[in-house]
């Protein structure tokens, strides 16, 4: 267990905080491309890490994150006119641009350079791999362009969503490090998900209920390796990158696509759930697409004009306990996603940590928790950058496969547990 003063600190990112500090030293992602698709687009309410701020493509194409709100009278400029290179405020016509220069106080005479001496806080985004991504940090320390693999792939090779998870960021991220849970949560899923279905190490999840945990740190993060019993004196390896913060790869299903997610902060009770599909060697086929949209594998149906689940706190999620009973679903919740969201929401907006009994089956969990306390706290002491910023760092891959049981994983994976362009995937 953890006790309340490392609860604050893993879950508290708001401005100023030691792990919201830690957050802003890398890229985030903040939008789909589909949100701002073209110049002068309508703007976008963006909320994350505890700010408020407006996002636009302005009439050159080029992207911005300014404080939401107009530095005259507090007007939300998400009701803004975007156009002319820039987003004007609807109430007193105060224009900014995407660096959140005021650039017209129509009221005041030009020459009086009045609108010069106003700015509103702003940060740079950049588009890659159908995201938008953004960087809140200092802009001296700012890091190369991500390189995660599914956002360098060529475009019909990946497919990204989001939804809105109601709960702190850390317990979400907790969840997709977790392997054991796979085993009973998810458990009808593997056989009946089209993203899923016909791997043969859908068996193994099903036949060993007991699986060990081998977690080694890697540069970025951690590696954490999970092993069940396999035929012909074998294990069946599943290996988790983590890669700092709040990055994880599920390891591959067959030649199905992999699976990954990013849990970004909104602020300390909700965050962004970001799931994404690729393949590293061929495109996604339509049937995958359209199961993707359809909220199979880790994604999500949502209503209309939103990012909140169809199946949400609301109405309990759509649980029907007979199937439930019958074992049709596990949980009696249909889908991956909300299986996992269910039970993390469960938990409340921030899970008290000094009251859990952790086990063996928990040390990607509490390896995870050290590495985030020990970088914050040496960025906050040291200015010590912290680890998963570098691209080699990024570059990484989960792993699916069976090896003899007197062999270490992080040996026989290394070459696997690297993305290499048109290099497939381990998998069984």
């Amino acid at each position: 267990m953890l006790s309340r003063e490392q609860n604050d600190i893993l879950t508290q990112t708001g401005p100023g905080t030691p792990m919201g500090n830690l957050f802003r030293r890398y890229w985030l992602p903040a939008l789909l491309s589909e949100e701002l698709p073209g110049p002068d687009c309508p703007p976008v309410r963006l909320h994350l890490l505890s700010e408020k701020m407006v996002a636009f493509k302005d009439s050159q194409g080029r992207l911005g994150a300014i404080d939401e709100f107009c530095a005259h009278r507090g007007v939300s400029l998400w009701f803004g006119r975007n156009e002319d290179s820039g987003i004007r405020c609807p109430y007193h016509g105060w224009k900014y641009d995407v660096n959140g220069q005021c650039v017209d106080v129509p009221s005041e005479p030009a020459e009086s350079g009045y609108c010069n001496k106003v700015k509103l806080k702003s940060y740079k985004m950049v588009e890659q791999g159908g995201v938008i991504w953004i960087y809140m940090g200092p802009p001296e320390h700012e890091p190369a362009l991500p390189a995660y693999e599914f956002s360098t792939v060529p475009a019909e090779q990946n497919y990204v969503s989001k939804r809105l998870q109601e709960s702190n960021w850390l317990q979400a991220l907790e969840g997709g490090i977790d392997s054991s849970h796979v085993s009973w949560l998810h458990s009808a899923s593997l056989n009946t998900d089209p993203l899923f279905v016909g791997a043969k190490g859908n068996q193994y999840n099903a036949s060993d209920k007991k699986p060990v945990f081998e977690v080694v740190e890697s540069s970025g993060g951690l590696y954490v390796g999970v092993r069940r019993n396999a035929e012909d004196d074998q294990y069946y390896w599943r290996i988790t990158p983590w890669v700092m913060p709040c990055f994880t790869l599920v390891p591959p299903r067959g030649d199905h696509p992999t699976h990954g997610h990013f849990w970004i902060p909104i602020d300390d009770h909700n965050c962004w759930t970001w799931s994404l599909d690729y393949h590293p060697t061929r495109a996604l086929k339509d049937s995958e697409v359209q199961a993707m949209r359809d909220g199979k594998g880790i994604h999500t149906r949502n209503l209309p004009g939103t990012f909140l689940p169809i199946q949400n706190k609301s109405n309990d999620y759509l649980m029907d306990r007979a199937k439930q009973k019958q074992g049709i679903t596990y949980s009696g919740i249909e889908g991956i996603a909300m299986q996992d969201a269910s039970l993390q929401e469960s938990m409340g907006p921030i899970q008290d940590r000094t009251k859990e009994n952790l086990v063996s089956t928990d040390n990607g969990i509490i390896m995870a928790r050290h590495r985030l306390i020990k970088a914050a706290k040496a960025l906050a002491d040291k200015g010590t950058p912290p680890p998963g910023i570098a691209a080699t760092e990024q570059r990484v891959r989960s792993v699916a496969m069976l090896l003899p049981r007197n062999q270490p994983y992080k040996e026989a994976a290394k070459d696997a547990l690297l993305a290499e362009p048109g290099k497939p995937h381990a998998s069984v």
